[in-house]
């Protein structure tokens, strides 16, 4: 009799995801200098930038809780976008919400760092790009599958593990994404690439709603 293995009812693009992402975070714990410079996102003026990184950022990770929320929240709700989509279609859309999720939050650095340099006019440039921390993460692509998982299954229930309260999907991802845009004005939770996640979420709902209305969703 053949053993079940719950791994082989993971979606094939959900699993390989789950496992690039834990493989580079392997790789960021034995040689985190070297991996967060040429892998996360250097702001696109800085020395620091690689043309490959708006794509490798978002498989990196700073920290256990930062890979095992998002892997999980990937694992929970990639599957089910992944079958409704199928493998083709949703590689396509986890790829284009993470660079929609880097593009805008590069957006609103370049915003601030033309503040800078008005403020600043004699500071050298190269300085000020230099000085602007890296962005990594898978959370705009998984804001992207919340995001796809809510307009797919509006009113699915859903009850966080704390606190335990039960709300439809699309309300879910509503108040996620509200808070997200109140923590990103108001700047609080520092450290934390807001408008990223809302970057995600935006691409996200504009390539469903296309997808939709082209009639090529599923």
């Amino acid at each position: 009799m053949a053993r079940y293995n719950p791994i082989d009812n993971i979606p094939v693009v959900t699993k390989n995801l789950l496992y690039l992402n834990v493989i580079m975070f392997l790789a960021t714990l034995v040689s985190p200098a070297f991996m967060k410079d040429t892998f996360a996102m250097a702001f696109p003026l800085s020395t620091e930038f690689r043309w490959w990184q708006p794509v490798t950022h978002m498989f990196m990770h700073d920290g256990f809780l930062h890979i095992f929320f998002n892997m999980y929240t990937l694992l929970m709700f990639g599957m089910v976008v992944e079958r409704a989509l199928g493998t083709k279609k949703f590689i396509w859309f986890y790829l284009i919400t993470g660079f929609g999720a880097v593009l805008l939050h590069t957006g609103v650095e370049f915003i601030q760092v033309q503040s800078l340099l008005h403020t600043y006019p004699n500071v050298d440039p190269q300085l000020i790009y230099n000085s602007i921390p890296g962005v990594l993460g898978a959370s705009g692509a998984v804001y992207g599958v919340l995001v796809a998982f809510a307009m797919l299954y509006p009113e699915a229930r859903l009850t966080l593990i704390f606190p335990p309260v039960t709300l439809d999907a699309k309300w879910w991802v509503l108040i996620f994404i509200g808070i997200e845009l109140l923590t990103g004005i108001t700047g609080t939770q520092m450290g934390v690439a807001h408008f990223a996640h809302l970057g995600g979420a935006l691409f996200g709902f504009l390539l469903i709603r296309y997808w939709r209305k082209t009639r090529q969703l599923y």
